[in-house]
């Protein structure tokens, strides 16, 4: 059996050089086939899966309520909440962009 080496972190050139291609693409349809090409389709599902979990995240849903509404594990909600607070802040970004009426982040907790 081959032997996998643990995951890490990419390089910062390489995750550079991703994130050019990425601002490279001009339309949603550009961007969804160079998804479809550099994602698998489990890939695919699990980044949909955590941009879903967003709006109701957003909305302070209970973990367990937004587990019931989209099959989405608690494990990864939790995941993507402490993102979501306390990340790098591309969620909060990207919601505010898309319109999801994220609050200003709050340090004061």
């Amino acid at each position: 059996m081959k032997r996998r080496e643990p995951a890490t972190r990419p390089s910062e050139r390489d995750l550079d050089a991703l994130v050019q291609a990425l601002l490279s693409l001009r339309s949603p349809g550009e961007l969804r086939a160079f998804l479809d090409d550099l994602c698998t389709p489990s890939e695919l599902e699990a980044l949909a899966d955590r941009w879903r979990v967003i709006p109701l995240l957003i909305e302070e849903a209970p973990y367990r309520e937004i587990h019931d509404r989209t099959g989405v594990s608690v494990t990864t909600i939790g995941r993507v909440a402490r993102c979501l607070e306390r990340g790098a802040g591309g969620y909060r970004i990207a919601a505010e962009r898309a319109g999801l009426g994220v609050a200003a982040n709050d340090d004061s907790h």
